[in-house]
């Protein structure tokens, strides 16, 4: 049965995924979702003996339904290939009580990587299958992963551009030094002065305009997106989920059919939101741990029913989830509204007008599978050194939010479980935060420093990307006022 995709904020029109991988964002601000979730009709026992690359036909075939097999099979086997530095692409590594699926082995060192890899191909297929002749513009606000990901993946693919604003003050050093470093005749890197919210509001309305698609257009160019809005970044993510329980069933530490929790360190709500449409799809997960860190507004919602945006932006050591507008968290909005569009927009206009809305007592009741909580900067830093000093495993700042969350959900239920954490970036990019939060003496050393000592400690290799940006010279350094972001790509454009 074909699956077709629907706005959120209007059911009426269907379009193909293809289509929608090709837009990104609806004409009317809404959220591509699938009209149906099929069942994942191949049993664990056997997806327990296939590859990644084969657990990734299997989900992926069921979700993009106008893609051929050839298409679909070309798009993976290029995506997951030897850019990843492991051959099972998202090893899953067993400390401190939980299952950590580690999605940081691609070329950019973060979880973004296991979508972004394939996005070109799939967006690429999606402009023949359309025939589409315009030039494609890739327009993506980054929070500090997305950016590196996204451009590492478009870097010099024929009939696109790629546009990354990230906020100036709010990425880690190496985040910043991965972005402004990349090479590519089509890649453009902006920092903006205003935070990640800000990058992601400028974009979005961007895509809403109407008077600048129609200038675009007649210069030959449209616009697409990166970021986890994108249709096509959300499929590819529901495949880890998927591959991860298969793993637990051929390591024997589960029987097909039993159910696990899932822990996701979470701001734009996109990762737990592509493990909650695994489930859908027959993936038996039992409760989905959404972790914030001090930008809490996600464990707010959870807790009380109210979105609530009005409130300090805090700038985190786990600076990839420094968001108070979790734009993916629509989808599920959507889906407890009962798939009403109308309710949708009543929500996301309260927000965009109030900064605020409140959901039903009957929709709150839905989310009886999520459970969210928070872990404060000490927390985090606690984490990385109490794992660090029981087990030798170093995990990143992202990953050690997750962690504190799962022990403070296992002290309030006695849940047990087994769970997967959603491990989502290596140390390496976050040296600094890391190191220093195992022993204070670090905090005298350069980041490059700190990469180095960092290896004497986990006895694992330095990632090739951060070798790469040792002595690699900045190629993009304009910065521009929050304002200003139109403007910056008119000029770019030529427009």
């Amino acid at each position: 049965m074909a699956v077709m995709y629907k706005s959120t904020r209007n059911d009426k029109d269907k379009i193909t995924a293809s289509q929608a991988i090709l837009k990104g964002l609806s004409d009317d601000g809404g959220l591509f979702v699938p009209d149906n979730i099929p069942a994942l009709d191949v049993d664990f026992e056997t997806l327990s003996k296939m590859s990644y690359q084969q657990v990734a036909y299997e989900v992926m075939s069921r979700m993009l339904t106008d893609f051929t097999e050839d298409e679909l099979k070309h798009c993976i086997n290029s995506a997951y290939d030897s850019k990843f530095d492991t051959d099972v692409i998202a090893p899953l590594v067993k400390k401190a009580g939980a299952d950590y699926l580690e999605l940081f082995h691609g070329s950019t060192i973060a979880f973004k990587d296991m979508a972004l890899s394939i996005l070109p191909y799939l967006l690429v297929t999606s402009a023949k299958k359309n025939n589409v002749k315009n030039e494609i513009v890739i327009l993506t606000a980054t929070s500090g992963d997305t950016g590196k990901a996204a451009l590492a993946g478009f870097a010099d693919v024929p009939g696109t551009k790629i546009i990354v604003f990230y906020p100036k003050n709010g990425v880690s050093p190496i985040q910043e030094k991965q972005m402004v470093t990349q090479k590519g005749d089509n890649t453009s890197v902006i920092g903006i002065i205003g935070n990640f919210d800000d990058a992601q509001t400028g974009v979005k309305n961007m895509f809403n305009d109407k008077e600048l698609a129609g200038v675009m257009d007649e210069k030959g160019y449209q616009f697409s997106s990166a970021n986890s809005i994108n249709i096509g970044r959300l499929v590819p993510q529901m495949v880890y989920y998927v591959y991860a329980y298969s793993r637990m069933v051929a390591n024997g530490e589960i029987k097909a059919g039993d159910k696990i929790n899932v822990v996701v360190p979470t701001g734009n709500f996109g990762n737990i939101l592509a493990a909650y449409y695994a489930k859908e799809m027959g993936l038996p997960v039992a409760k989905f741990i959404c972790a914030s860190n001090e930008n809490k507004v996600l464990y707010d919602f959870f807790e009380t029913g109210v979105y609530d945006r009005n409130r300090e932006f805090i700038l985190t050591s786990s600076p990839s989830m420094d968001i108070l507008i979790s734009s993916n968290l629509e989808r599920l909005i959507y889906r407890i509204a009962g798939d009403s569009a109308e309710k949708d927009v009543e929500l996301m206009t309260a927000l965009s007008t109030t900064g605020k809305y409140e959901i039903s007592a009957d929709m709150k009741g839905k989310l009886s599978e999520f459970y969210g909580n928070y872990a404060s900067e000490k927390e985090t830093a606690d984490t990385i050194k109490r794992v660090y000093d029981a087990e030798g495993y170093i995990m990143d700042t992202h990953t050690a939010v997750a962690a504190t969350v799962y022990e403070k959900y296992k002290e309030a239920t006695g849940d047990t479980t087994p769970t997967v954490i959603a491990s989502t970036a290596s140390p390496y990019k976050f040296t600094r935060s890391v190191m220093e939060a195992i022993d204070s003496a670090y905090a005298s050393k350069s980041d490059f420093e700190l990469v180095d000592e960092l290896n004497k400690l986990s006895k694992v290799k330095i990632p090739q990307a951060i070798e790469d940006i040792r002595s690699a010279k900045v190629l993009h350094d304009t910065v521009c006022d929050k304002t200003e972001m139109e403007a910056q790509v008119r000029r770019i454009l030529g427009l």
